[in-house]
Formats: C-alpha cells, sequence, structure tokens
C-alpha cells in the first residue's frame, strides 16, 4: 500500500516532485509509525465490517482500528468478537492483497490471547492492539499479554497505548504518572509503534468539550497535556516515540459562532471555491487548522472518527517542496561541521545542528507522504484525493 495509492498514477506525477514510498505490515516499526497517517476507527459490531474494510482502501484509508471499548456498549463486547473474528476470516479467504494496517482496540488484557487463538490463520491480517487508559501498572499487563499472544502465534503484533488516564490531566500526579508510562514503553520498546492521545477522556475530567470552531490547542488545560506528553514521551534524541494527534469530534455543523479559518485565495488559484465551502460547511476549516496545530507541535497522523477527515489529514502530512529543499541542505554529508546557510528559497536561515533532528524528521515525513511538486499546495492535493 502507499499513501495517496488510490489515486490514478498519472495524476500522482503531476502532484509529486517524490512520490510516497510503498510499504505493508512487514515493513519497520520505524517506517510504519509514521506511515500511520489518518487511522479511521470503527466499531467492532458493524456487521458488514469486511466490505467497509475494503471499501476504506479505496478512499485512501491505510491504517484502522477494530473498536471494542468505547465505541460499543458493555452488552455488546461478546458479539463484537464474535463478529470480529466471523469478518477478519472473510478477509483472509477473499485473499486482498492491499488491506489497511489492521488493529483491534480491547478493553483487558485478557482478549488479547483470546482474541489472537481465535482468528487462527486469519491472525496474519492482524498488527497489533490499541491498549485503552494505559498507565504503567494496567500497561506492563496489556504488553506482556501481547508479547505471549505474539510467541503464541508467530505473528508480529504492535501495540499502540492510548494515554487518557484522569492521573494525566491532574496536576499533581501527572509526571510521575508519565515517569511510569515511559518505563512501560520504554521496556517495550520494540513492540509500541505510537502512542495515541485521548483527548475525549481527558475533556470528560472537567466536564469540557470543544466546540467545531475551536482546536484541542484551544483548550488550555487540555494543551497542557498534549505538551507534557511530547517533552517527556515525544523527544527526538532517540528515546521518544511516535505521538500522534486527538480525535476531531465533528463531520458537520449547523451553526458558527466564529468566521472561517481558510483563507479563499488559495482555494481562487486552484479554482477550488467550491470545495472551500464544502470544507467549512463540514467543520473541515476548524480540523485543518488542529492538524497544523498537532505537527507544529511534534504530533504525526491522528486518530479519526469519520472517513471524510482521512483525506485532510493525509494532505497536510505531505512535504512541501520548499520543506524539502530545506532538509535535504541541512542534512548534506558536507554539512556534517555545522554552520549556517541561506536556504534555496531565500527566505529563511538553515542552522544545520539545530535544525538536524527536523530535517530527519521531514525526510522520514517525505519517504511515507511523498514530497509535493514546487507548484502544488494542499488544495491541489485534497482535491485530487476526493473520489469520483
Amino acid at each position: 500500500m502507499r499513501h495517496f495509492g488510490h489515486i490514478a498514477p498519472e495524476v500522482r506525477q503531476r502532484l509529486f516532485h517524490q512520490e510516497p514510498c510503498e510499504f505493508d505490515a512487514d515493513s519497520s516499526a520505524r517506517l510504519l509509525s509514521a506511515a500511520l497517517g489518518a487511522t479511521l476507527y470503527s466499531p467492532a459490531t458493524r456487521p458488514r465490517l469486511a466490505d467497509d474494510i475494503l471499501k476504506q482502501v479505496g478512499r485512501g484509508v491505510v491504517s484502522m482500528v477494530l473498536c471494542l471499548e468505547d465505541s460499543i456498549g458493555d452488552e455488546d463486547v461478546v458479539e463484537a468478537e464474535e463478529n470480529l473474528v466471523r469478518q477478519f476470516t472473510e478477509l483472509a479467504e477473499g485473499a486482498v492483497a492491499d488491506l489497511p494496517l489492521l488493529f483491534i482496540r480491547v478493553r483487558h488484557p485478557e482478549q488479547i490471547p483470546d482474541l489472537v487463538h481465535r482468528l487462527g490463520p486469519a491472525v496474519r491480517l492482524l498488527s497489533g492492539f490499541v491498549l485503552p487508559k494505559f498507565t504503567e501498572e494496567r500497561g506492563i499487563t496489556f504488553l506482556e499479554a501481547l508479547s505471549g499472544a505474539e510467541a503464541a502465534s508467530g505473528r508480529r503484533l504492535f501495540a499502540m497505548p492510548v494515554l487518557e488516564s484522569p492521573d494525566l490531566m491532574y496536576r499533581e500526579s501527572r509526571v510521575e504518572t508519565l515517569e511510569g508510562i515511559a518505563r512501560a514503553v520504554d521496556k517495550y520498546r520494540d513492540r509500541v509503534l505510537a502512542l495515541r492521545l485521548g483527548v475525549t477522556d481527558f475533556c470528560s475530567s472537567y466536564g469540557l468539550r470543544r466546540a467545531p470552531d475551536m482546536t484541542a490547542w484551544d483548550v488550555q488545560i487540555v494543551a497542557s497535556v498534549i505538551a507534557d506528553v511530547v517533552n517527556m514521551l515525544g523527544r527526538a534524541d532517540g528515546t521518544g516515540f511516535t505521538v500522534t494527534g486527538p480525535v476531531w469530534e465533528y463531520f458537520r455543523v449547523q451553526e458558527r459562532m466564529f468566521k472561517p479559518q481558510l483563507r479563499r485565495s488559495p482555494f481562487l488559484e486552484g479554482q477550488a471555491e467550491e470545495l472551500r465551502e464544502a470544507l467549512i460547511e463540514h467543520a473541515m476549516d476548524g480540523l485543518l487548522r488542529e492538524i497544523s496545530l498537532d505537527q507544529a507541535n511534534g504530533l504525526m497522523g491522528k486518530t479519526c472518527i469519520h472517513p471524510s477527515h482521512v483525506l485532510p489529514v493525509h494532505a497536510l502530512s505531505v512535504v512541501s517542496h520548499e520543506e524539502f529543499s530545506d532538509a535535504a541542505d541541512i542534512l548534506r554529508p558536507e554539512r556534517g561541521g555545522g554552520g549556517v546557510l541561506r536556504s534555496q528559497y531565500t527566505n529563511k536561515m538553515n542552522e544545520v545542528k539545530p535544525h538536524r533532528a527536523w530535517a530527519e524528521r521531514t525526510m522520514l515525513r517525505a519517504e511515507v507522504f511523498g514530497v509535493a511538486n514546487e507548484d502544488i499546495g494542499f488544495v491541489e492535493l485534497l482535491a485530487a484525493g476526493i473520489p469520483d
């Protein structure tokens, strides 16, 4: 699979200076953690789940979470587990090559070995498990269960812990909780693909819910938690992990308090004014702003609950030609000793040593999401990616 693989090859050639790379479930953890992109969540109770998964491939989805936790009622868990096993078996028998990376969000550790056993040969389609309300005490039991299931099945299985515990919200317990999480994930570093943020749970601790014209970064008590998570668990010194962006809850807005946050000029230049209006109508201007702030604050990828959110995440993850040019200059072998140079776009200073970690991160993103041609912006990428 590849990002923007659902777009015709001739269109990709027009859009990309460097096309996104191909990858699969057996690719390196480093590559997969960056390639997760917009991870689409779906309740495991959906009766045509196998068909839904195949349908999302055609919309550019490359990672999905099939949820047995908060998205379904307590009384539906048994039925949902049975449905998962049945749907995985159907997919496995169909022998479809280009499936997304598939993860199961469980409620408790015992579900992991049980589901892996029940899946049988269909476990080859599973990339791992999402571990809810992750703390050191809870997390170790989940990770031990995953390690055992991996050994029993012979299938590499990744963990994606969700950081959503109230202890992370509360100032007096935050650092201690983060230190414990750091110990747990470091012990199982090879199995932890990414850390996910449960911002809805963070908000619930204070009875909050952000409006569609506000981002998670506008809710200061939430923003402070995300910043501390990145500070302690997302460092670029080799000790950190990929931390993904929080879920965007909205897909249609009935009434607005504030002006839309999308400038008209990029859409006029791209002859895509109708696209702008559609994005505003469906609250995508807020989503686009939140994605940009996620990236500026060290997050990569995003949890999504609606298929319409996937393309904006991926379009804004593509590396611009200018970013690529700067990163390539910084990482030239002859620049190993440091120094300062003017960018090829002659609009900024590139300082080799301080900007090296940024350049390396940018090149990884360029590998999985591609590099846009010099005259291509996010409007063209959005417009090209919308299914006919």
